[in-house]
């Protein structure tokens, strides 16, 4: 009993060293190639210096920070290739699952396309309206918006994958939000793919959807954060 007494603090402060950092690093809070110091990072984060390593051993698992040896950790670089290779696989796999999904349509699901889209819509991108300030809820409806596009698809595993690729997204689209706010309109791209599922067009669907993430992909290396 007093073992687990004991232990329980030490694992739940790793947990949210982890989460924390792992949530600067796909913000941009660290930017990448950041050399990510043990000593700095479990004082700006009030941890010890073991759960800062347990988290940057996660996370070097899991590709978001790289271990360089005599070096230690740094963010994991950004490049114009992974870019493109990360938007293309994004194109591949989520189209199937929105096939899939339309394939499998039900009203039910049809009626959770049509909420998440209109509490996304009701949504402020940022909180100022003359500068990018990123606002979480936004952020939160934009996943789940998504997300219930292809979770009628009928693969656990296929949605855990876009899950994964929409966060690399996610690092990527904010290392560049800032030059490219006010300039898209992403309500109408969102709008055109889900007006495709509701006419049960599955291939006008997916030309739309690929489009917009085409269009993030353009935005993203148009603003030069791939060359950081």
């Amino acid at each position: 009993m007093s073992t687990d007494i004991s232990v329980e603090p030490v694992a739940s402060l790793t947990l949210s060293t982890y989460e924390r950092l792992r949530a600067d690093v796909l913000s941009g809070h660290w930017s990448p190639g950041y050399k990510l110091g043990i000593e700095a990072l479990r004082e700006h984060y009030a941890s010890g210096a073991t759960p800062v390593r347990e988290a940057l051993n996660r996370l070097s698992a899991e590709g978001w920070v790289q271990h360089q040896d005599q070096r230690g950790f740094i963010v994991t670089p950004v490049s114009e290739d992974a870019m493109r290779e990360l938007a293309k696989t994004r194109v591949w796999v989520e189209t199937l699952a929105l096939t899939q999904s339309m394939e499998a349509t039900t009203a039910e699901w049809e009626e959770r396309v049509v909420l998440a889209l209109h509490r996304l819509s009701k949504t402020k991108r940022s909180l100022q309206a003359d500068a990018y300030v990123e606002n979480p809820m936004w952020e939160k409806l934009h996943r789940e918006f998504h997300r219930v596009l292809i979770s009628h698809c009928g693969s656990r595993w296929l949605i855990g994958f876009c899950e994964q690729l929409y966060d690399q997204a996610y690092r990527y689209r904010q290392l560049a939000v800032k030059t490219s706010y006010k300039r898209r309109q992403e309500l109408d791209e969102h709008k055109a793919v889900v007006d495709a599922v509701l006419a049960g067009d599955v291939a006008l669907a997916c030309k739309k959807l690929t489009a917009h993430y085409d269009k993030t992909a353009q935005i993203i290396l148009n603003s030069g954060a791939t060359e950081a």
